[in-house]
């Protein structure tokens, strides 16, 4: 797969989509869709209109492995994607400390973001880095090729109400982290049983310039102002809990 364009072509894509110098930016991906065969490029790209004081933030998610297997946050891959594992394996990158819903970065902000998500025992909690976006100014979730269902950075603000689908049991984890150290804990991990994710509904509840969608490489992509988000999915979610779901009839 050639490459079809020239960076300034991508960065031009990601700043008339609406991602600023400054931004801190998690980005959900589907890679082949951007028609480029060199990765960095990508990178390379969000980091310049990042610029110094911006933030890049991909998932490093690892809920494929299961205990007893220990993880290993310098070795574990991702399972979310091409992309994301060339973030975590790249130069530079730092990762949180999670069993199942690390998360790599690199930027002015990684301290703040990633340090303390250790001390969480669920995947989205009030340490995770994709909670603290929410509470952020210039914080945004860039759905890069892919449509808004995607979107795994709801589910931290399903944490936020808790519905009935939400959790499943505790599991003990064993992790390693960059200095070799093991830690065990018990983590409860989200469940999902019974209903199919529907976060492509987040287009029903966000609008300009809130949510903002066009083209980047060769790909359609959206751009999402995440404390907005975090706003009105909590306003959907408390009045149905299952807004953000479909049930699935077992029985049928």
């Amino acid at each position: 797969m050639p490459n079809t364009m020239a960076l300034s072509d991508l960065i031009d894509g990601l700043q008339a989509l609406g991602l600023c110098h400054g931004d801190t930016v998690m980005v959900h991906s589907a890679y082949t869709a951007l028609g480029i065969s060199d990765p960095e490029l990508i990178i390379q790209a969000l980091c310049q209109v990042l610029g110094d004081t911006g933030t890049l933030l991909m998932p490093g998610l690892s809920y494929a492995q299961q205990p007893p297997t220990v993880h290993d946050t310098r070795t574990t891959p991702t399972c979310v994607g091409f992309l994301s594992e060339y973030m975590r394996t790249r130069p530079g990158t730092q990762r949180s400390l999670h069993p199942t819903h690390s998360v790599c970065g690199i930027g002015a902000r990684i301290p703040e973001l990633l340090d303390s998500h250790l001390a969480d025992r669920t995947p989205r909690g009030p340490h995770s880095p994709f909670n603290k976006l929410f509470h952020m100014d210039g914080g945004k979730i860039l759905m890069l090729g892919c449509t808004l269902g995607p979107n795994t950075s709801m589910h931290a603000v399903e944490e936020y109400v808790v519905p009935p689908y939400l959790f499943g049991q505790p599991v003990t984890y064993h992790i390693t982290d960059a200095n070799g150290q093991i830690y065990a804990a018990i983590y409860t991990a989200h469940d999902f049983a019974g209903v199919e994710q529907r976060y492509n509904r987040v287009g029903l509840i966000l609008s300009e310039p809130a949510l903002r969608d066009g083209m980047v490489g060769k790909a359609h992509s959206y751009l999402i102002d995440a404390p907005t988000l975090l706003k009105e999915a909590l306003v959907h979610l408390r009045h149905d809990p299952y807004f953000f779901v479909d049930r699935i009839d077992v029985d049928g």
